[in-house]
């Protein structure tokens, strides 16, 4: 198992040249745990995993891991600790998928220390779990996004941190593969214990896969916690401006958000002022 790390914000608040994204967030991430962070578009989720991660320096307030705040701990220390998979990761072009993961190894690399079998190990460990061992030789750009994704995520397996960060790892992947990484998210972490923080859109695959859920709306947390606390009618309507029913997952048991769509509700029978219920049927 790995070493449990408390990273928090206080009073965060973060953005881009004098725009304020995120304002005031004060959060704790789970030790251990997967924690996910949802949101309508542009409410700061992204800003906010990368502000965690250091990418993006505080505009006032400030990260903290294990007490001491993010700023001041040593890059390749704080890269031994702390993974991140941004959104749209950047490679040298023509790079070939081992070197890309074997990259993932780069913080673990001292002065004067080769690489070493244990690197190999952590390389083949990472090609073989998000199946892409196969395409070890064959160039990056030559792949499919979807491909190209689970080559992103093994480098940041191969890092082996303690804390991984991931904005939107589900991206330009189909739903099958969707649900192989984030089963995958869930193996490391029950395997390892390693803490994940993500980024998703799909408010039922965050809520089907996070033991904590943190709720960001404006660039302001208004909620976190279990899913099944967090995940309700009225926190669907003022996150994402959407009215819906929440129901239990027939598979999981977590918290299942139904939208309703104009052209799939209709009035309810012996109603007055045109209540909506759920159609039933063609």
């Amino acid at each position: 198992m790995t070493a449990q790390h408390v990273l928090c914000s206080d009073a965060l608040s973060a953005g881009y040249g004098g725009t304020r994204i995120i304002d005031s967030v004060d959060l704790e991430v789970p030790a251990g745990r997967i924690s996910v962070i949802v949101g309508a578009n542009a409410s700061g989720k992204s800003t906010l995993v990368k502000t965690l991660a250091r990418l993006i320096a505080p505009q006032s307030g400030s990260v903290i891991l294990d007490g001491v705040r993010i700023d001041r701990i040593p890059t390749k220390e704080l890269a031994r600790t702390l993974g991140l998979l941004p959104q749209q990761p950047v490679a040298p072009e023509g790079i070939v998928v081992a070197d890309l993961v074997g990259r993932g190894r780069h913080p673990h690399q001292r002065m004067f220390r080769s690489w070493t079998a244990a690197d190999d190990a952590a390389v083949a460990e990472a090609l073989a779990a998000t199946g892409v061992a196969d395409l070890a030789d064959r160039a990056l750009d030559e792949l499919s996004g979807g491909q190209r994704q689970r080559v992103w995520i093994a480098m940041a397996l191969a890092q082996q941190t303690d804390v991984l960060l991931l904005d939107e790892p589900t991206t330009f992947l189909d739903l099958a593969h969707q649900l192989e990484v984030l089963d995958l998210l869930t193996d490391l972490n029950r395997r390892r214990g390693t803490t994940i923080v993500m980024v998703l859109h799909d408010i039922n695959l965050a809520a089907r896969y996070a033991d904590h859920l943190f709720a960001v709306r404006a660039g302001r947390l208004v909620a976190q916690g279990n899913p099944h606390d967090v995940v309700t009618r009225e926190l669907i309507a003022e996150v994402f401006q959407l009215d819906a029913m929440v129901v239990p997952d027939p598979v999981s048991g977590a918290p299942l958000v139904l939208p309703r769509g104009r052209h799939h509700v209709r009035p309810a029978v012996g109603r007055k002022g045109g209540s909506l219920e759920p159609a039933t049927g063609s």
